[in-house]
């Protein structure tokens, strides 16, 4: 075979694994060790060892472990029960109450847990039966759960920052600042939106009947406090010590699930089945995270070494006249693999193939991996394998049909785009926040 080929053989033979089913860790491992092979011959194998040592001493990939940890403490701490109550009483006189809780609720969980599954489950047992009682409509009961739930792949501590990091090069930490106001963004739309929709339409959510909501002034703010509180002191002992230099985020990660440990003490939910349920869900998550990470690093390596990486960026510097002609091409190209290809091996294979290529090109890396993170963020509403609306049907009431769910996320698909458009068109809603921080 033309060793120039060879990088253009490794992606038909990614894609075609892919689509026919086979786990995306074996399918990585097996076509990286086959076209390393091809090219090196046995020497391949010292390269696959050098690879997965190098995935191992990377302390940074410890976090992920623990901030899955922390995200299903908190799952089990059922905190999010009492925050949605109190809530709900807050802002029971406007309409669409019901749905507004929803996104802030999981905006609150996205910056304590950082799991988009636990996340959109949670609401769609919690919220998804209230609002239909409510005769909410489904289409937005529906979509501001899994448009809410997904805020957790954007907001800190996001799982997907810190995988996206080592594989770019970058601070994790910066990219967790940089990342704050696209969520808080992202989730100012979701409510705007909301809010018009039940505003002009008070058919789609009513606000709560007054005699449910008549609560003391005093009482509402205890609750407030005893609620809210928190979860909040949780997101500023973990979001602070990284922003204010306190703590990297590893160790911010632990102390993170000291946090959740403790809450889940303190509302008495902590036992010996749950610790060993978290623990057990913690570690087939992060494995099943670690060793795709180790196929994909080994893929991409030996991708790289052929040239696949210098090909790729000759071809994109020739066909692609400007900057944002090239980031135009990325962006719909990241949109349209991420209706298909799990949001993973889009981070591990792509991202330090095009990261030389932002670089060269001029382009600020922490906006670039941002634009990267809001545009696979859609990929969890986007059909046919939208991961979010197949979570949140598993736990929906029967009446519920799917097209209903599809039909609610379309809106809020828009909404993200449009967040991706002002992000490029404004940098410093990505820029501001690490300028002021790091300088």
């Amino acid at each position: 075979m033309d060793p120039q080929y060879i990088p253009l053989w490794m992606f038909l033979v990614l894609l075609f694994g892919i689509f026919s089913g086979f786990p995306l860790a074996y399918v990585l491992l097996g076509s990286g060790f086959l076209f390393g092979y091809l090219g090196w011959g046995t020497a391949v194998f010292d390269q696959m060892v050098a690879r997965t040592l190098g995935i191992m001493m990377n302390d940074a990939l410890v976090a992920v472990s623990l901030f899955i940890f922390m995200g299903y403490l908190m799952d089990r701490s059922r905190i999010a029960e009492g925050l949605f109550h109190t809530l709900q009483l807050a802002l029971g006189p406007l309409r669409g109450s019901l749905a507004i809780v929803t996104v802030l609720l999981c905006t609150i969980l996205a910056a304590t847990t950082g799991i988009v599954g636990t996340s959109v489950t949670m609401m769609g047992l919690l919220a998804l039966p209230v609002m239909l009682k409510r005769g909410y409509d489904v289409p937005l009961a529906t979509g501001s759960i899994i448009a809410g739930g997904t805020l957790g792949i954007l907001i800190p501590p996001s799982v997907m920052l810190i995988l996206y990091g080592p594989m770019a090069g970058l601070s994790i930490a910066r990219l967790f600042t940089a990342a704050i106001l696209p969520g808080l963004l992202l989730s100012g739309l979701y409510l705007a939106y909301i809010a018009a929709q039940c505003f002009f339409r008070p058919q789609m959510g009513q606000a709560l009947p007054k005699e449910e909501r008549d609560i003391p002034w005093s009482r509402l703010f205890v609750l407030l406090l005893k609620t809210l509180f928190p979860p909040l002191f949780l997101i500023l002992a973990v979001l602070g010590s990284i922003l204010f230099g306190l703590a990297a985020p590893t160790e911010a990660a632990a102390v993170g699930v000291v946090g959740a440990g403790a809450l889940c003490l303190a509302y008495g939910r902590m036992n010996w089945e749950t610790l060993k349920d978290v623990v057990y869900r913690t570690l087939q998550t992060s494995a099943m995270i670690l060793v795709i990470t180790v196929g994909a690093n080994i893929f991409t390596g030996v991708f790289l070494a052929l040239g696949g990486g210098t090909s790729i960026e000759n071809a994109l510097l020739k066909t692609v006249l400007t900057p944002y002609s090239f980031l135009a091409v990325v962006m719909v190209l990241i949109l349209f693999l991420g209706m298909f290809v799990d949001w993973i091996a889009i981070i591990l294979i792509m991202i330090p193939i095009i990261s030389p290529i932002v670089k060269k090109i001029g382009f600020d890396p922490i906006w670039f991996a941002i634009l990267v993170c809001v545009n696979l963020q859609v990929s969890y509403l986007s059909p046919p394998f939208a991961y979010s609306i197949f979570y949140l049907k598993g736990v929906a009431p029967p009446e519920v049909e799917l097209k209903q769910i599809y039909k609610g996320v379309v809106p809020f698909m828009i909404l993200q785009l449009a967040g991706l458009i002002l992000c490029i068109l404004f940098p410093d809603i990505v820029l501001w926040l690490p300028g002021l921080v790091y300088g």
